[in-house]
C-alpha cells in the first residue's frame, strides 16, 4: 500500500517523514492503545460514523480519555483526505495510544494520548470477490476482550501467518469447538437460507461491515441469526463468507482443504455483495485483478 505524504498527528498535519515519537511510547512498549482501519471508495469514507463510534467505545473500555470528541475526530479525518487530495480507493489507519511517558505499568498522570492517522491507496481485489478464498481453522487463543480494537494483535498475527504458510487467505478461529471469528474478519455460515454468526459479545470484534451485513440481510428478508456454530458444522454449510473493511464480503469456498458445498460462492453471499457495492456507491471498474 502506497502511503500518502500528509499525516494527521494530534490535531495537526505534517509530512510523514517528520512524524517521530519518543522511544518511551506506551503503544510501542505495552501495546497500550487502540486503532481503526476505515475503507475509502473514490475518495470517500465508507462507514465512517460506525468506525469513529467504535474508536470511542474502545477508548472508554481501556480508560483512554480522547482529546477530541466525535465531531472533531470526524473533521480531522475528512481534512486528512482533503490535504492528500485523495480521490481513489484506499484506507485510513487511525491509532490512539495512552501517550509518551517513562515506562511503568501504572497509567501516567497528566499525559495526553498520542493520536495519528495516515491514508494509502488500496484497490479492490476482483479475484477474491468473484472466486472466493481458502481458509484454515485454528484454536482461538486471544484474550477475553476481543470487542476492543486494541493494538494487542500477536495471536491474530500468528494465526494469519499460519494461514499464509498454508496458502490460505484467513484463519477461522474457534474456542471450545465454537467458531468465534477470523484473525482479522468476522465469519458467517449460511444454512437453509439463514445466516448464522457469533453473537456480538466480548469474544469477538463488533465489525462495522458486520453491522452492514446485518442491515443488508434485513433489507433482503434473509434471517440473520446471532448464534454460534460449531467447527463441525462448517462442512455441512450451504455457504460460508467473511467480512471486514478491507475484505468487504468475501466468499469462502474451502476450509482445511475441504470444499464448501459446490465450491463456488453462493446465492446469498452474492446478494450481500451486491448490496455492499450499492451501499458504498462503488464503481465496479476500480478493481485489482490479482489475488
Amino acid at each position: 500500500m502506497s502511503v500518502y505524504p500528509i499525516i494527521m498527528t494530534q490535531s495537526q498535519f505534517t509530512h510523514r517523514d517528520n512524524l517521530h515519537y519518543p522511544f518511551e511510547e506506551r503503544g510501542l512498549q505495552f501495546g497500550d492503545g487502540i486503532y481503526e482501519v476505515i475503507r475509502i471508495y473514490n475518495g470517500t469514507y465508507y462507514l465512517l460514523e460506525e468506525h469513529v463510534d467504535r474508536l470511542i467505545r474502545s477508548a472508554e473500555a481501556i480508560k483512554i480519555k480522547l482529546p477530541y470528541d466525535k465531531d472533531e475526530i470526524t473533521h480531522l479525518l475528512l481534512e486528512l483526505l482533503e490535504r492528500n487530495k485523495m480521490t481513489t480507493d484506499g484506507k485510513v489507519y487511525l491509532q490512539v495510544t495512552r501517550g509518551s511517558a517513562p515506562r511503568d505499568h501504572i497509567f501516567p498522570a497528566d499525559v495526553l494520548p498520542n493520536i495519528y492517522a495516515y491514508v494509502g491507496d488500496l484497490p479492490r481485489n476482483a479475484e477474491i470477490f468473484k472466486n472466493g478464498v481458502h481458509t484454515i481453522t485454528q484454536r482461538d487463543i486471544r484474550w477475553e476482550y476481543c470487542y476492543i480494537k486494541s493494538l494487542n494483535l500477536l495471536p491474530n498475527v500468528l494465526a494469519k501467518q499460519t494461514a499464509k504458510e498454508n496458502n490460505c487467505y484467513e484463519a477461522i478461529l474457534h474456542k471450545d469447538g465454537l467458531v468465534t471469528e477470523c484473525s482479522s474478519s468476522n465469519v458467517y455460515l449460511v444454512k437453509d437460507g439463514k445466516i448464522y454468526t457469533h453473537p456480538a459479545t466480548k469474544q469477538i470484534l463488533h465489525g462495522c461491515v458486520r453491522m452492514a451485513v446485518e442491515r443488508f440481510a434485513d433489507e433482503l428478508n434473509i434471517p440473520f441469526i446471532e448464534e454460534s456454530f460449531e467447527v463441525e458444522e462448517i462442512r455441512l454449510a450451504d455457504e460460508l463468507f467473511l467480512s471486514s473493511s478491507t475484505s468487504e464480503i468475501t466468499p469462502i469456498v474451502k476450509v482445511d482443504n475441504q470444499q464448501i458445498a459446490d465450491g463456488k460462492p453462493g446465492k446469498i453471499t452474492r446478494q450481500l455483495q451486491e448490496a455492499y457495492v450499492s451501499d458504498a456507491n462503488i464503481q465496479e471498474n476500480n478493481l485489482k485483478h490479482t489475488v
